[in-house]
């Protein structure tokens, strides 16, 4: 058996790139497609084909483009304590103080909007819906001011700011779901009013949600691939079982026509 010379040179390192792929790696890469779906920077069918990239990669140089153009998981996200709000130096200028009646009818704010620093609701045999928990908040301080009388007022706001109340029920139901926030400087929503034969309800918005949502997303577009995949399988069983019933039909057609032949030589 020989030696290696002492000054043979060591073989080359393996570039990064052309290290083979872990199923943890291509797990991290999943998680950080999941983030961008739902957080709506890449839509089902991009994640579904992207998806399908990842676990068929073989290197870490095939999953790093997959993901080139996402922030890494959890990087895009503000932190529990300043998400949603912006107050304090630099903020908008705080919006004008806003009015939400129903009378007979329906009233609803909800989606991306600038928090005025007071809002004033009123239910009049009818319902009032405030959604804070996509709202800017210009303010820290955030006051609501309900009336309800034979009607309804809905109020939900993100899980991290504080929600505060003072309010009474008089013949009706008069529920705020009191909140702290763990952000000393979180916005604070105070609800104050009543509700006649009517009723008030105000509680934070649990961000679980949009965990479940992403997870049933994944979920939906894993099934629907398993679909399409047995969908091929069984279009691919079936053209096999045409082109059999296919050679067979020709073997018998050939058989046929020999036979005929040697009938017609044998006469």
């Amino acid at each position: 058996m020989t030696k290696p010379a002492a000054g043979a040179a060591a073989p080359p390192a393996v570039a990064e790139r052309d290290i083979r792929a872990s199923d943890a790696d291509r797990d991290r890469i999943a998680e950080i497609l999941r983030e961008a779906l739902a957080e709506g920077r890449l839509d089902p069918e991009e994640h579904a084909e992207r998806i399908d990239t990842v676990y068929r990669a073989k290197t870490m140089g095939e999953l790093e483009p997959v993901v080139r153009d996402l922030p890494a998981a959890g990087g895009s996200r503000p932190q529990q304590g300043s998400a949603g709000y912006v107050h304090g130096p630099g903020a908008p200028a705080p919006a004008p103080d806003q009015n939400l009646v129903a009378i007979f009818s329906a009233a609803v704010r909800k989606g991306r909007w600038q928090a005025p620093a007071r809002i004033n609701a009123v239910a009049f045999f009818g319902s009032v819906e405030i959604d804070l928990t996509e709202a800017v908040f210009p303010q820290r301080q955030i006051q609501i001011n309900v009336t309800a009388i034979f009607g309804s007022v809905e109020i939900r706001v993100p899980q991290n700011i504080t929600l505060r109340s003072s309010g009474s029920g008089i013949l009706g139901s008069f529920e705020v779901e009191t909140h702290d926030a763990e952000d000393a400087d979180a916005p604070q929503v105070q609800v104050n009013g009543y509700a006649v034969l009517g009723s008030v309800e105000a509680r934070p918005k649990r961000g679980a949600w949009i965990r479940d949502l992403r997870d049933r997303l994944f979920e939906g577009h894993r099934e629907l691939r398993q679909q399409l995949r047995d969908e091929h399988r069984e279009r691919h069983h079936q053209l096999r079982q045409e082109q059999r019933e296919w050679r067979e039909r020709h073997r018998s057609e050939r058989r046929e026509r020999r036979d005929r032949f040697r009938k017609g030589t044998d006469d």
